[in-house]
């Protein structure tokens, strides 16, 4: 009987215990139109082939794997497998035999289906980001208050921050690493950033605003040198990890529109002026571009 030329991909589709989708070759076979593993193993190594070219990692997309098939009278033989990825189904579709028509429709899902996904991941991405720039500007909300307290002058929050900036970015303050990163200067440097920079940005604040409610320092010099300092000791782990530095991260698509969305979305009321401005986040009121040294 001929294979039905609208195959459910979506039946076969499994979810690892990492939570990560895949597709069993064995079952991918018969969907794409092929009765002998032989024949259809052959478009499997293209598709391998292809990937590679693309400078793709193999073993992401196509990592060997084992299955139990029946021979019928109760046999059963256990036989190589491929537990296939999203990419990895769109690859053989496209080095599969193109008269089955099984193959056109494979090729329709799966280009479709990995640019959902893929839009999707995205959404999820921009989502996380939007949440960890919120965290991270209550934290400078905190810093802000912690370091008042310690005797930083208002005149001098520019210094204070602008210090944790150079210590974190390799001695570039705020406004250098936006002539570095081609940023807008009007642009807050934090709106830019992806979430292995606004993580870093994160630990320097909260450890930074851990330091000052210590009771260790006790002046304004002191507390613009423990931002300073604990920036360069997080800078240093980033090293040692062997991670990208802060200002080599490329940069992202301004957050700040996103953030707004949401504002109204929860229908925030609009902070009072006044003695609470000193909390804001320092970028945005222009005192990390205007700090000296």
């Amino acid at each position: 009987m001929t294979q039905s030329i609208q195959p459910d991909f979506d039946s076969i589709r499994q979810v690892n215990p990492y939570g990560q989708e895949y597709w069993s070759a064995r079952d991918l076979m018969p969907l794409l139109g092929y009765q002998k593993w032989e024949n259809f193993n052959i478009a499997i190594k293209r598709a391998i082939e292809a990937c590679e070219n693309s400078g793709n990692n193999v073993a992401d997309h196509f990592p060997e794997s084992r299955k139990i098939v029946s021979l019928g009278a109760k046999a059963t033989r256990n036989v190589k497998d491929y537990s296939l990825s999203r990419f990895a189904c769109y690859l053989i579709a496209l080095n599969g035999e193109p008269s089955k028509p099984e193959i056109a429709t494979a090729q329709v899902y799966f280009a479709v289906a990995a640019r959902t996904n893929e839009l999707r991941e995205f959404a999820a991405r921009q989502n996380s980001r939007v949440e960890l720039r919120e965290r991270v500007a209550e934290g400078n909300k905190r810093l802000n208050e912690a370091a008042l307290n310690v005797g930083v002058r208002s005149q001098s929050f520019g210094i204070f921050h602008d210090a944790g900036y150079r210590g974190l970015y390799g001695g570039l303050g705020a406004a250098q690493v936006k002539v570095r990163k081609h940023i807008n200067p009007k642009e807050d440097l934090l709106d830019r950033a992806g979430l292995e920079e606004l993580g870093a940005n994160a630990l320097r604040i909260g450890a930074t605003d851990r330091k000052l409610r210590s009771g260790e320092v006790a002046s304004e010099a002191e507390a613009i040198e423990t931002h300073r300092a604990v920036g360069e000791e997080i800078r240093g782990t980033l090293g040692r990890l062997g991670v990208p530095m802060p200002e080599n991260l490329p940069v992202e698509p301004s957050i700040k529109p996103l953030i707004e969305e949401r504002k109204r979305a929860r229908k925030k009321a609009v902070r009072p002026k006044g003695q609470a401005d000193l909390f804001a986040e320092t970028e945005d009121n222009g005192w990390a571009e205007n700090a000296q040294p």
